[in-house]
């Protein structure tokens, strides 16, 4: 996990992913029609849209799994081209979809490195030994940076709340990540006192210069915790604001047309 930075303002950092003029269709459904935004480091920028907006889809470019028809991904000032959703975490982007990816029958400190385990030095890292003091030394270490509520982090992932869970699967992400964090719709199945933890969550990721995109259908918690709102509405911008500038009815009046 990278070290603390001062940022700041939040969203006055550099842009570390810029999508320009993205299109994407599926066979005759038009699901992204030139759509572009720029995330900043430090900031947390939300997507909001109706069903079929194309949110989730300017997620999944950004994160590798699909390839846009048209338009250029950039990230830290670089164009980039992702063939799979590998060529994304390569250069430091994590994402957290709505099925978190958990193994429930594994520790925390397990699905934090699953895939990415730490072998010990010399002849046992050879034989293949991993380091598992390291591991939880580490995931301890990032759970409580980001506040995390999970004092166990040997503790089973399928003995966890929702809430809990969510928290495991950003802390993987904020661990592995350089600067970009995607999250998709991370409260939608939480209760009240499990999205409360979990925004916090989002706020520690800004205050530590993470640039995070939020794909949310709730209102209220990007007008809580966001730093700039992009609504889409039938696979366009229909506007980007600082958040600080808008209320509910701008944002819902934008998902439906109302604005020109």
């Amino acid at each position: 996990m990278h070290p603390s930075s001062a940022t700041g303002q939040a969203g006055t950092g550099e842009p570390v992913l810029e999508l320009r003029d993205i299109r994407k269709a599926f066979g005759r459904v038009e699901a992204l029609r030139g759509v572009s935004l720029t995330l900043r480091a430090g900031e947390v920028h939300a997507v909001m849209g109706d069903n079929g907006a194309g949110k989730s889809t300017l997620l999944k470019v950004a994160a590798g799994v699909v390839k846009p028809d048209g338009g250029e991904v950039r990230a830290q000032g670089a164009a980039v081209e992702f063939a799979s959703p590998l060529d994304a975490r390569r250069i430091g982007i994590e994402t957290v979809y709505q099925d978190l990816a958990l193994a429930d029958h594994r520790s925390c400190v397990a699905n934090v490195y699953i895939g990415r385990e730490v072998r010990r030095s010399g002849l046992l890292g050879h034989l293949g030994v991993l380091d598992r003091a390291a591991m939880t030394d580490r995931t301890s270490q990032a759970f409580g940076q980001l506040a995390v509520p999970v004092s166990d982090v040997e503790r089973p992932v399928r003995m966890l709340s929702g809430g809990q869970r969510q928290g495991v699967a950003i802390a993987r992400a904020a661990i592995w990540a350089k600067t970009i964090v995607l999250l998709d719709e991370p409260t939608a199945a939480l209760g009240v006192r499990q999205r409360a933890a979990v925004d916090e969550l989002i706020k520690n990721l800004r205050s530590r210069h993470y640039g995070v995109l939020l794909i949310s259908h709730d209102v209220p918690q990007v007008l809580e915790i966001s730093d700039r709102v992009t609504v889409l509405r039938l696979g366009r911008n229909a506007g980007t604001r600082d958040t600080s500038d808008v209320d509910a009815t701008w944002v819902v009046t934008a998902m439906v047309g109302g604005h020109s």
